[in-house]
């Protein structure tokens, strides 16, 4: 018997648990600048750069943390201090996480909560000066 694997595209839509719609909006839309794609009851929707991003609020008891959310920047520092001018609290400063020895790219990276009780985070890819 032949099997074939299926040819993956791109993830199309991430999913989040939160608590209240109308904060998570203004957190999403508002604070981090996600282009709202539409509302329906207890679901919102955003684009995050052409992944849909999938905000479904669930009943305390039923509410757990969900995956952390990365999102790519350019400067990781100028990032980060946009947030926080507009609120956003951060666990710590952007530091290096992983160095490539052989292209000499770092990863730098912060985390932050979205008020819903998800953790998120700034990732920049940096090229090391030699």
């Amino acid at each position: 018997m032949t099997t074939t694997a299926a040819t993956l595209g791109p993830i199309g839509q991430v999913s989040l648990s939160i608590r209240d719609v109308a904060r998570a909006e203004h957190f999403y839309g508002e604070i981090l600048g996600l282009p709202h794609v539409f509302t329906f009851g207890d679901l919102a929707f955003f684009d995050a750069d052409g992944v849909r991003l999938y905000l479904h609020r669930r009943d305390e008891a039923d509410w757990r943390t969900s995956s952390v959310l990365y999102f790519l920047v350019d400067d990781i520092g100028a990032a980060q201090s946009a947030l926080a001018a507009a609120g956003v609290e951060f666990t710590g400063d952007p530091h290096v996480i992983y160095t490539d020895e052989a292209t000499g790219t770092e990863e730098w990276m912060t985390f932050f909560a979205d008020g819903e009780g998800n953790t998120l985070a700034l990732m920049s890819r940096v090229s090391r000066s030699v």
